[in-house]
């Protein structure tokens, strides 16, 4: 349990390193037969779960601060020793490592906890569609997966989720045979390509169609061993972002202005919004500026959601957020549990079809509940920086799956008086 007290805030800031990109360049250093030079690692829930699983895979990780030195398997050696791997919370490397089991010949087991546990895994039809056996408890983990898959044609709905996509477009080029997917609703395009050009600095192509609808992709692919640097993370940069836009002033280092990563569009909200920002090479700043109402679609981004929430919270007046359905499958029913904790706080939010509706204004001060999901607590933690009175934050430990330091980093930059 944390508690936040009224602040002003002012000060500078690393951004986080991104967990979606630590997990994935783990994947790859698995996959590539040699050894891989990691930095920048995220040292989140999330990311040391997908250290475990690629450990329990056969891989060698040796780790020096936030430098890692992986000794990747290659397929040929790829080894599930225990016979299952445990995903624990991390919805992305269940999804994301569930093709890379089907490429064995031996049953494995991926496991879940928490929340993962309820959360749809939509992966079973394409899997068999490529000739896997999967199974499932109605739907949902533990998936059991045998394999091997050789690769083909086969069809995919991205429109719950791409981590899976991310998955197959990892696995597919160990394949002996070529594959053609074809997905279909795809909702988060900035991730995939955030994938494709991961792969591709470790030497593995990946053809595709503009619109990300056809990707043609070779068989009997290598990946190679890489010095791979960690971008630093616009999702949870975006919360001290907005920390700043309604608090005082901060700048946060460490962010690729020309990222794919979909959370950098947070900076068309402020300049919608009117907080003054200012860029440079790898820095953002961002100070407290006459706050308006503002309307923006986060359907590419939905990660954003808890962040604008917490922004739209100080601007006087409705804003609007579309993109709802989006929030139905995270670590909480994020629509849900941001209506019920702003709520406490005094901020009416009505969903009306896809759209959020946020009416801002003073925020009360209070208890709140985390709902077991990162974004919530990080986004009721910075609200409370513009509230009447402390703000205490319960189950806010979660903050641990993406930005362990997140409560240390705000703390860093109140401003004592």
């Amino acid at each position: 349990m944390k508690s936040v007290t009224p602040s002003r805030i002012r000060g500078q800031l690393p951004a986080p390193s991104s967990k979606s990109m630590t997990v994935r360049a783990l994947a790859a250093a698995l996959l590539a037969r040699g050894v891989t030079r990691i930095e920048n690692v995220s040292f989140c829930d999330d990311g040391l779960t997908a250290v475990t699983v690629i450990e329990d895979l056969g891989a060698a990780v040796e780790k020096r601060g936030k430098v890692f030195t992986i000794c990747g398997t290659g397929r040929e050696s790829l080894d599930p020793r225990a016979g299952h791997l445990d995903c624990r919370e991390s919805g992305l490397s269940m999804r994301m490592f569930a093709p890379i089991a089907a490429l064995f010949p031996q049953e494995t087991t991926l496991l879940a906890s928490g929340s993962l546990r309820t959360r749809p895994m939509d992966m079973v039809d394409a899997l068999q569609q490529l000739g896997a056996t999967v199974r499932t408890e109605n739907g949902h983990a533990p998936i059991s997966i045998k394999g091997p898959i050789t690769g083909g044609d086969i069809w995919v709905d991205a429109s719950v989720s791409s981590q899976f996509l991310t998955g197959l477009l990892m696995a597919l080029p160990l394949c002996e045979s070529p594959s053609e997917i074809r997905a279909s609703h795809l909702k988060s395009a900035p991730y995939v390509r955030m994938t494709i050009q991961l792969l591709n600095a470790f030497g593995v192509r990946i053809d595709h169609d503009d619109r990300l609808e056809k990707f043609t992709i070779g068989g009997g692919q290598t990946y190679q061993p890489s010095v791979y640097a960690v971008e630093g993370d616009w999702s949870g940069a975006s919360f001290l972002l907005v920390a700043g836009a309604i608090a005082g002033a901060v700048t946060v280092t460490g962010l690729n202005l020309l990222s794919l990563q979909a959370d950098r569009a947070i900076l068309e909200v402020f300049n919608i919004a009117g907080a003054a920002i200012q860029t440079g090479e790898d820095y953002v700043s961002v100070q407290t500026g006459d706050l308006k109402p503002f309307q923006f679609d986060a359907t590419s981004c939905p990660d954003l959601f808890p962040p604008l929430v917490a922004l739209a919270s100080c601007c006087q007046g409705k804003s609007v957020i579309y993109g709802v359905g989006r929030l139905a499958y995270k670590e909480s029913d994020r629509a849900s549990a941001l209506r019920t904790e702003f709520g406490k706080l005094g901020i009416p939010i009505t969903d009306i079809g896809d759209r959020m509706e946020i009416h801002g204004g003073d925020i009360h001060g209070g208890i709140v509940e985390a709902h077991s999901d990162h974004r919530i607590a990080m986004a009721c933690a910075v609200a409370g920086l513009r509230a009447r009175t402390e703000i205490i934050i319960e189950g806010s430990e979660c903050v641990a799956k993406s930005y362990p330091e997140f409560f240390s980093d705000l703390e860093a930059l109140r401003v004592n008086t």
